[in-house]
């Protein structure tokens, strides 16, 4: 387990920090204290968490885990490596900008070294939530920071791309506003064409911009980092993969009573148990 004393969680805001000052780099999400520990054997500089990778892994749907839950999710994982750990916090698990005051203090406390905000309602009947609340989200979470010493960054995220609303001219005004109203980096995830990524980054600039490649893409780190992009995250995608094998595998024992092809791509247990005990890879 890594260290948790103030000094090492400084450190590692400092060097999230540090991250987003220039050039590009991949944040994956992990899903579970394992996950976590091998992204960082692989050497990735920092991780973020996934709410739907972690929500599928207690059994339950994206977005139906409580404040709780998460809270001693982020614990674990900032426990769990020693590297620099960005929250998918969804909107804040509040219903009100008080709460999100409050919840945005509890995760920092959590050591997280940055947190997102993002405005989806999860009102199927409005998906995405009025501009001027979403601001004042964003103000609220923005109150909690400065409060606690200024040291999280804070992500702003414009959902429309991933609720069906293809309006890039709106995407681009909340990103601004969201900006404007303290974001220190800026996200919108199901950006997908060069011509999308290189606008959204041209109207945010100077500030960074996230982005979520969680699918089969032609981009390469190198083609995102040319378009200005700061960092790329997956999501859920490496959790989806994970299980993908699982499920196939599991399909194919139920469905055929077959065996002969349903471990084919499993990971070695003697490697995975030599990681877990010395943390390196072979």
């Amino acid at each position: 387990m890594s260290s948790h004393s103030p000094s090492s969680i400084s450190a590692r805001r400092q060097a999230f920090k540090a991250l987003h000052a220039s050039g590009c780099f991949v944040i994956p999400n992990p899903w579970d204290v394992g996950s976590a520990r091998y992204l960082q054997g692989l050497g990735f500089k920092a991780l973020a968490t996934t709410s739907s990778g972690y929500a599928w892994s207690c059994g339950k749907p994206d977005g139906a885990g409580s404040l709780e839950e998460v809270l001693e999710h982020l614990r674990m994982l900032v426990a769990a490596t020693d590297l620099p750990i960005n929250a998918d916090f969804e909107s804040g698990y509040a219903s009100d900008e008080q709460g999100v005051v409050e919840n945005v203090r509890l995760a920092i406390e959590t050591g997280v070294a940055g947190l997102s905000i993002e405005d989806a309602s999860g009102d199927a009947n409005q998906p995405i939530r009025d501009i001027d609340a979403a601001i004042a989200r964003i103000r609220a979470a923005r109150r909690a920071i400065d409060a606690a010493g200024g040291d999280v960054l804070l992500i702003g995220r414009a959902e429309n791309l991933l609720w069906g609303v293809d309006d890039m001219a709106d995407t681009m005004a909340r990103l601004k506003a969201y900006s404007a109203a303290g974001a220190d980096c800026l996200y919108a995830p199901g950006l997908r064409t060069p011509e999308q990524i290189a606008a959204v980054v041209s109207a945010v600039a100077p500030k960074p911009v996230n982005l979520l490649i969680g699918w089969s893409s032609p981009l390469s780190l190198q083609d995102v980092a040319a378009l200005g992009v700061r960092r790329i995250s997956v999501g859920g995608a490496l959790a989806r993969s994970a299980w993908g094998g699982f499920t196939r595998a599991a399909h194919a024992i139920a469905e055929q009573g077959r065996f002969d092809t349903a471990f084919t791509d499993a990971a070695s247990g003697n490697t995975l148990n030599a990681f877990f005990r010395d943390g390196k890879l072979p």
